[in-house]
């Protein structure tokens, strides 16, 4: 195992040790606004976790934390996207579907991710070029041949409503193609679903990039094709991702072109 995997296991399962526990005590959990979103002191405490086990391996390594943004390290080419608890909304209301989600970028590039679903005790990995796996065991994306018969995983666009009506219009014409929809809240998640298979593709719009470094690599690690809006790979930096087989996200792309405003092409 890729030893800085195992520095991203190890703090994602702290952090989730500590979210769950938390639990136990939810009278103390302080919930509070956070722009279109929400932040717990649990999110806050969480991200302490990982960042300290993270530094005590690696104490020259950046960070951009969700809660504490960026720290600056000396190697510039090491750099961790961390989301302490990725569908904080989720975790606020009790509602069990929610990640920590870790991922490295080395020049550029995503070389490992771990995705920790404490509830589920679920843990997504992927290193660059060795496949992915859900509890050490390999797992490979669906492989359908179109749209007809796929569930998508989607998420309302609460922090981008002013591209709700767009968004609602690519919606309603991928309906009417696939089986089915899923909005569960987590886009880390969505992204280790369609790495497991339990969907077929994802599109969601305006996420940050600590909801999609290390799924995206898991996703892709399991076979999946991950793109932004125009088809490019710029899905980090723009927060709009389309994932799947090729043969999904060629239609779900076509959709986006079709209905999407210019506001979403990006």
């Amino acid at each position: 195992m890729h030893p800085m995997l195992n520095i991203a296991i190890r703090a994602a399962r702290k952090a989730g040790d500590h979210v769950i526990k938390s639990l136990e005590k939810s009278q103390a959990i302080e919930v509070a606004s956070k722009g279109n979103d929400v932040v717990t002191n649990i999110d806050h405490e969480a991200e302490a976790i990982i960042i300290d086990t993270i530094l005590k391996s690696y104490p020259e390594h950046c960070i951009i934390g969700a809660e504490s943004g960026n720290k600056e390290g000396r190697d510039k080419e090491c750099q961790w996207i961390i989301d302490p608890v990725d569908g904080t909304k989720n975790f606020a209301r009790g509602f069990p579907h929610y990640a920590i989600s870790i991922a490295l970028r080395m020049r550029g590039r995503t070389e490992v991710a771990a995705v920790y679903d404490p509830a589920r005790n679920e843990l997504f990995t992927a290193t660059r070029g060795a496949g992915a796996q859900l509890n050490s065991q390999r797992i490979r994306a669906s492989q359908p041949r179109n749209l007809a018969g796929t569930i998508l995983a989607t998420g309302l666009p609460f922090a981008a409503k002013q591209h709700a009506e767009s968004y609602m219009k690519i919606q309603n014409a991928l309906f009417v193609e696939c089986d089915d929809m899923r909005q569960m809240g987590s886009s880390a998640l969505d992204l280790c679903y369609l790495a497991a298979g339990r969907v077929d593709g994802v599109f969601k719009l305006g996420l940050k990039p600590w909801e999609i470094a290390a799924g995206e690599l898991i996703a892709r690690e399991a076979g999946a094709i991950c793109t932004d809006f125009t088809g490019n790979t710029n899905y980090i930096a723009s927060g709009n991702i389309v994932a799947g087989n090729a043969r999904v996200v060629k239609p779900m792309l076509a959709k986006i072109r079709e209905h999407g405003s210019d506001a979403l092409a990006k």
